[in-house]
C-alpha cells in the first residue's frame, strides 16, 4: 500500500473511531440539556475551526463565498440539519437509546438513496431497490418490537442524510464548510445561551469547572474527527471511506449492548439483521461498480458525509 494511502487509511480509521467513541463522552455532561450542549458545540467548534484556519492561513475561501450564494445557503441549511441531528443524538445517548441511535447510522446510506430519488429525481438500480425494500421490512419489524416506529433512528438517519445531501451541493472542503455551517448558527446559539443563562436554567456559572471544560471540549471533539475525515477523503478511494463509515454505528451498537446493557431482545435482533442484510446488498452493489467510479445520468451516486 502506498504511503499516502496508508496515511489516509490511518486518518479515516481515526475519524470513525472517535465518532464511534462519542457515546462515552456525552454522558459525562448528561446534566446539561441536549440543546445547550449543541449550542456550546456550535460555538466552540467554530472557535476551533477558526484557530486551525488561522494557523494554516486558509482564509481565501471566505472571498470566494461572496460569489457562491447558493453554496452558502446550502451550508446554512446543512447547519440546521446537523444541529437537529446533534440534539436528537445527544438526547438519545443520554436517555439510554444508544442501540436505536446506532440503527439510524446503519440506515443512513439507504435513506441517502431514497432522498436522491425523492429530491433529485434520480433512478435507483435493481439491487438498491432490493436493499431499500429489506430496510423497509426491518422498520416494520422494529415498529412491532418497540410498539412504536423507531422514530429516533428515523430522525437521525433522515436529518443526517439531508445534511449529506446539502453538503454535496456545496463543494467546499470539510473544515471550511464546517466553519460556514457553525458561523450560520452562531447567533442563534449565542442567543439561546444568553436566555437560559439569564433565567438561571443554563450551565454557565452554575456547573463545575470540569463540566465547563467538557462543554468547551465538545467543540474540539466535533472538529478533530472532521479534520481527520477530510485528510482521509483526499488520500483513499470513496469506496474505502464508504466501508469505514460502518465502523461508527458498529461501535455505538457494541457500547449500547455490552457496556450500557440496553435491552436487546431476539425480536429486535431480527430487525437489525434485516438492516445489516440490506446494507450488505447495498455494499455489494457499490463494489460491483468500482473501479472505475462512473455514475450514469440519472443514477444515484454513493454519498459519504461526515458523521457527527
Amino acid at each position: 500500500m502506498p504511503q499516502t494511502a496508508r496515511a489516509g487509511l490511518f486518518y479515516g480509521v481515526g475519524a470513525y473511531l472517535l465518532w464511534g467513541l462519542s457515546p462515552l463522552y456525552w454522558p459525562l455532561i448528561h446534566d446539561t440539556a441536549a440543546t445547550e450542549v449543541v449550542a456550546h458545540r456550535i460555538i466552540w467548534s467554530l472557535v476551533f475551526v477558526c484557530l486551525v484556519l488561522a494557523v494554516r492561513r486558509q482564509w481565501a475561501f471566505v472571498r470566494e463565498l461572496r460569489h457562491q450564494p447558493r453554496a452558502v445557503a446550502a451550508l446554512a441549511a446543512a447547519g440546521v440539519a446537523v444541529a437537529a441531528n446533534w440534539i436528537m443524538y445527544i438526547w438519545a445517548v443520554n436517555h439510554d437509546h444508544l442501540v436505536e441511535s446506532s440503527l439510524g447510522y446503519f440506515m443512513n446510506p439507504l435513506i441517502v438513496v431514497v432522498l436522491g430519488v425523492v429530491v433529485l429525481h434520480e433512478r435507483m438500480r435493481r439491487l438498491q431497490w432490493v436493499a431499500v425494500g429489506i430496510a423497509t421490512l426491518a422498520v416494520v419489524v422494529l415498529t412491532v418490537d418497540y410498539g412504536r416506529p423507531p422514530w429516533i433512528a428515523l430522525v437521525l438517519a433522515s436529518s443526517f442524510s439531508l445534511y449529506g445531501l446539502l453538503k454535496k451541493q456545496a463543494t467546499i472542503a470539510p473544515l471550511e464548510s464546517l466553519g460556514v455551517e457553525t458561523a450560520a448558527l452562531l447567533l442563534p446559539a449565542l442567543g439561546y445561551l444568553a436566555v437560559i443563562t439569564a433565567d438561571g436554567s443554563g450551565s454557565i456559572g452554575r456547573a463545575s469547572p470540569g463540566q465547563h471544560a467538557l462543554l468547551v471540549g465538545a467543540g474540539v471533539f466535533t472538529a478533530i474527527p472532521l479534520v481527520l475525515f477530510g485528510a482521509a477523503a483526499q488520500r483513499i478511494p470513496l469506496v474505502t471511506l464508504g466501508l469505514l463509515q460502518y465502523l461508527n454505528p458498529t461501535m455505538q451498537f457494541a457500547i449500547g449492548v455490552f457496556l450500557r446493557h440496553e435491552p436487546f431482545p431476539a425480536s429486535r435482533l431480527i430487525g437489525f439483521v434485516l438492516v445489516w442484510i440490506a446494507l450488505l446488498v447495498f455494499v455489494v452493489d457499490g463494489l460491483r461498480r468500482t473501479p472505475p467510479v462512473e455514475i450514469e445520468p440519472g443514477e444515484v451516486e454513493p454519498l459519504v458525509a461526515e458523521p457527527v
